[in-house]
């Protein structure tokens, strides 16, 4: 694979034998980013988990102490009083069949999160084949299928991010940008990672964080030690 002479210079700064404690690692991280805009700092999570069975599955949502620092559209499904609701909250898109035409017919993708009330899923269930692989379906373990759509708009309005495994039982997450400093990133890691252990299935057997890395959106990966969170 071929790397830049920005990522080689910034790797050559990383002690690969060394497991680094979560402070070290995002300080290491925000000093060693090298591109001209300000990287979004993440998290990978290898888990000693198999996604593939329904009871070692990890997905849960939280609120970052300090956000992510990105602004997040949200769309939102719902009618009558939910939708004024929704709408004085702060929604970017509000709406019922009408935004199921638009986004069937316009590819209409112009948000980040979905949000729905529970009696408007059987409408957005028809979406379910292009939601779903762009990982916009709404979910109550995400906080996405709620009655109190004003509250899950504020709490992702400041800065709740959703964590799921991927297909190689990995979870990748944004923990804020490189402008945060080291300080707040840890405190976002931290909350982060808490709430994956606290979601560990009782199926999941030996070891349950296989490893875990941070790295800016540029940057190569840093190795961080999750000893103290287990």
């Amino acid at each position: 694979m071929f790397r830049g002479k920005k990522y080689k210079e910034s790797a050559k700064q990383i002690d690969r034998s060394v497991v680094y404690e979560p402070d070290e690692a995002l300080a290491l991280v925000t000093k060693i980013s090298s591109a001209k805009f300000d990287e979004t700092v993440e998290i990978h999570v290898k888990l000693g988990v198999d996604g593939r069975h329904a009871d070692q599955q990890v997905r849960g949502a939280i609120v970052l102490p300090h956000g992510t620092g990105k602004s997040v559209r949200v769309l939102v499904f719902a009618k009558g009083e939910q939708a004024d609701a929704a709408t004085a909250a702060g929604a970017d898109f509000v709406g019922a069949e009408e935004l199921v035409e638009k986004i069937q017919k316009e590819n209409f993708f112009d948000y980040d999160v979905v949000v729905a009330t529970p009696n408007m899923m059987g409408v957005v269930g028809r979406l379910g084949r292009v939601l779903g692989p762009k990982g916009l379906m709404p979910n109550p373990k995400a906080g996405t299928v709620t009655n109190d759509v004003a509250k899950a708009i504020e709490e992702l309005k400041a800065g709740k991010i959703e964590y799921r495994l991927d297909k190689t039982n990995i979870i990748h997450c944004p923990i804020g940008k490189v402008s945060f400093g080291p300080e707040k990133l840890t405190e976002n890691f931290s909350t982060l990672l808490n709430a994956i252990v606290r979601a560990k299935p009782s199926a999941a057997k030996g070891q349950y964080i296989r490893s875990c890395y941070v790295a800016s959106t540029m940057g190569p990966g840093v190795k961080v030690s999750s000893a103290k969170f287990i």
